[in-house]
């Protein structure tokens, strides 16, 4: 029991982490993440839609293929993340934002900003599970492709950099790029410990 609370307990601070990240730097200083964290972003910006919304949404096709390769735990410790995802989003949609200043320092935003995405997304992919559809993703394609989880990451982030380019400068694209780069390799750290 003690170790069952421990490990939903670290997938909700995974969740909490990546989260506060999200809303707080990233999303202030206007850079981005890869993969479908970025098209939840990529969401917002053009459609306006809240990511505590569409984030469950796109999210949940991803764990469909995830589930089919992972198997059940993986989908029930996704499910967990995904909704403890949106719960602290919204809670720090409501608090508003910490960190304005960053907007000023996009570098350290982006440094910052890969620091908590990759602390709390490699929280809850350790546990097994996904904090996105993403993780799903490349969760999968690395156990399918025999590759590093780093190199899949790699290829879906920098496919919707490329899309960001619709509403993010170029500038704070290749930025974005120092963030994701970082990020994937923090999470492939904290997946091996």
């Amino acid at each position: 029991m003690k170790s069952k609370l421990k490990h939903i307990a670290l997938i909700l601070l995974g969740s909490c982490i990546l989260a506060f990240g999200m809303y707080n730097i990233h999303d202030q200083a206007k850079i981005t993440e890869g993969g479908v964290l970025g098209l939840i972003l990529l969401f917002q910006a053009w459609f306006h839609i809240s990511p505590s919304i569409i984030g469950p949404v796109l999210d949940g096709l991803c764990y469909l293929i995830g589930w089919k390769v992972l198997g059940n735990r993986f989908l029930k410790n996704a499910i967990l993340a995904s909704c403890g995802f949106s719960l602290f989003y919204r809670c720090f949609e409501t608090i508003g934002p910490v960190f304005p200043e960053f907007i000023k320092n996009p570098i350290i935003a982006a440094i910052l900003g890969a620091c908590f995405v990759g602390v709390g997304v490699g929280l809850v992919v350790k546990e097994g599970g996904a904090c996105g559809g993403d993780d799903a993703i490349a969760l999968t394609f690395s156990k399918l492709l025999k590759c590093r989880i780093s190199q899949v990451y790699f290829v879906t982030d920098m496919t919707v950099l490329i899309l960001s380019l619709s509403y993010i400068p170029v500038t704070n694209i290749l930025i974005s790029v120092v963030s994701v780069t970082l990020s994937s390799w923090i999470i492939e750290k904290i997946q091996n410990i």
